[in-house]
């Protein structure tokens, strides 16, 4: 009964259309992990083109999920169903530890993949991109879940969460069409950081939605996104420091 009349509270409470914000970006950033990823994997794998181990399928489609499930969730916010909306929140808690491990091993392969190509520097500099990338997602998520009962600073940061992994998506479609030509490898560290610079115009778009509803943009927007994108262009010099290469070389050489 005291959950029924909880739900029904929230409903009211939430009449307005802008309660829909979350559940729109939700679906934005689901568009833009689908579209970006399409012109490197999904139409390749429909093509029977698409050459790549388990590991990384499996890591696509925890990613892909936890796209689905953000838009899920967010409707189940949105449409006052927060009863529905706690109860998946353990089904979260699984996918985003899942998508953490299979995260870190597909860095682990794509150096494996890049030595192979005798790539071997190359690779171990770029996994400074997803090694952080994917630990940034971690620690957004885990004080998201710590904040539950803060339900504004919670539904920020999980937004924050979700865009801080587009950049890869984003980044296909600049390795796609803007890449000069050339063989295989992993590319330049410092050409990651235009795509995650793309990446949080999402956040802009939600810190001007804060401006307009509450004449003001939370703390979270402002230091989160300024922490995304230290991370971005921190990854550049990290990534040519000794400290890095043996530090990197070390998981390469413990995985072969």
């Amino acid at each position: 009964m005291t959950t029924l009349t909880e739900d029904r509270r929230v409903r009211a409470r939430d009449a307005s259309p802008a309660r829909y914000f979350y559940l729109h970006m939700a679906l934005a950033c689901a568009a833009t992990a689908f579209l970006g990823f399409a012109p490197t994997y999904w139409m390749p794998l429909a093509r029977g083109a698409l050459s790549a181990g388990p590991v990384i399928h499996f890591h696509g489609f925890l990613f892909f999920t936890w796209s689905l499930y953000f838009v899920l969730q967010t409707w189940l916010a949105a449409s006052g169903r927060v009863v529905n909306h706690r109860s998946l929140g353990i089904a979260g808690v699984s996918l985003a530890t899942a998508m953490t491990i299979f995260g870190f091993l597909a860095s682990v392969h794509v150096m494996q993949h890049s030595a192979a190509l005798g790539q071997r520097e190359a690779g171990i500099a770029f996994s400074i991109v997803p090694m952080s990338g994917i630990a940034f997602f971690a620690i957004v998520f885990v004080l998201a879940i710590m904040n539950t009962r803060r339900p504004g600073i919670h539904k920020r940061l999980m937004l924050l969460a979700a865009v801080s992994i587009l950049d890869a998506a984003i980044a296909r479609w600049f390795l796609t069409f803007l890449a000069p030509p050339g063989p295989p490898g992993p590319p330049p560290v410092p050409v990651t950081i235009a795509p995650a610079v793309v990446a949080s115009l999402l956040l802009v778009v939600a810190m001007v939605r804060d401006w307009r509803a509450e004449g003001r943009v939370h703390p979270v927007y402002i230091y989160g996104t300024l922490a995304l994108l230290a991370v971005k262009v921190l990854n550049w010099p990290i990534s040519e420091s000794a400290a890095w290469h043996r530090f990197a070389g070390g998981i390469l050489a413990l995985a072969q």
